[in-house]
């Protein structure tokens, strides 16, 4: 996700490996112009409609050709672990509309207490998470928008098996990898995946990539980055296939040393708050390099 980590890290960490297997290639198609009769796409207006803050960011998350690649469509079921403060939670609740449903999934209430920098306030607040985040989630949607729902990774209610068409792990696997030897966190989760998905079901990973020449024990999550070998492998293991891999959020600038941690980098820029100097080459950089990978589970 070594057991150490900033404690001032706590809210992005919340809010917010194995031979490599061969795998297709899949580039973002370049954009086209369209023609100015040309209506926009209910995906377009969706993301029109965000706010400049969430806007700010899609140089960099590339949201629209990432819920592409992974083919989501109005009317899924879909699965989104980690949603914190709900930066894509709010796009896909819109894009989805009234035929679908977005689930919230978080990290194992058994989990927290590992990080090891959370009040116990803040650990009895988790307890009621499942209840408190759909209660939040409904204030960002309206009549014309998807349902919303919730359960907690190794405790996914039995009536939810089968349900989904996608499961999205956006910037979410590296604490479960950080944990993994302490809990199986990860695997509890890829096997909730799994067992959530319809057959044929789409799981979408957006992460944090190490280079796959980095020491194991810097990219096994608690700097925040994991090599692309590890997670095909984690995937496998669960019983899903690699069907495409794409370049959309890759980030060839950020280049981290051992010493370093992914949230060095925009938007936490926790090791720059009082260093203007590394702050602005830090912004040069931009948002971490991901591998950007789509797996299926079998029919």
């Amino acid at each position: 996700m070594n057991k150490l980590i900033f404690p001032f890290l706590a809210l992005t960490l919340v809010a917010c490996q194995q031979a490599p297997v061969p795998e297709s290639k899949s580039k973002p198609i370049p954009e086209v112009a369209k023609p100015a009769t040309e209506e926009p796409t209910r995906i377009e207006i969706v993301l029109k409609s965000q706010p400049e803050d969430v806007q700010a960011r899609y140089s960099f998350r590339h949201p629209q050709q990432t819920l592409d690649f992974f083919g989501i469509e109005p009317g899924q079921t879909v699965v989104e672990a980690l949603p914190g403060s709900g930066w894509y939670s709010k796009i896909l609740i819109d894009y989805l509309g009234p035929n679908g449903k977005l689930i919230g999934a978080d990290y194992a209430l058994e989990m927290y207490p590992k990080f090891g920098f959370f009040s116990a306030e803040q650990l009895d607040a988790k307890k009621t998470w499942v209840a408190d985040w759909t209660a939040e989630a409904n204030t960002w949607r309206d009549d014309d928008d998807a349902s919303v729902s919730a359960f907690t990774f190794g405790h996914m209610p039995a009536e939810m098996e089968g349900t989904a068409d996608v499961v999205l792990f956006i910037r979410a696997l590296h604490n479960l990898a950080r944990f993994e030897d302490d809990g199986q966190f990860l695997t509890a989760a890829a096997n909730d995946a799994f067992r959530i998905l319809k057959p044929g079901g789409i799981v979408g990973v957006v992460q944090h990539q190490a280079r796959e020449y980095m020491p194991d024990d810097w990219a096994a999550g608690q700097a925040g980055y994991l090599k692309k070998s590890f997670v095909i492998g984690i995937m496998d293991t669960a019983g899903f296939e690699l069907v495409g891999s794409s370049d959309i959020n890759a980030n060839s600038k950020d280049q981290p040393a051992i010493t370093d941690v992914v949230w060095r980098l925009p938007p936490t820029l926790a090791t720059s708050k009082d260093d203007p100097v590394l702050k602005a080459q830090l912004e040069a950089i931009g948002e971490s390099n991901r591998m950007t990978l789509k797996f299926r589970k079998p029919k």
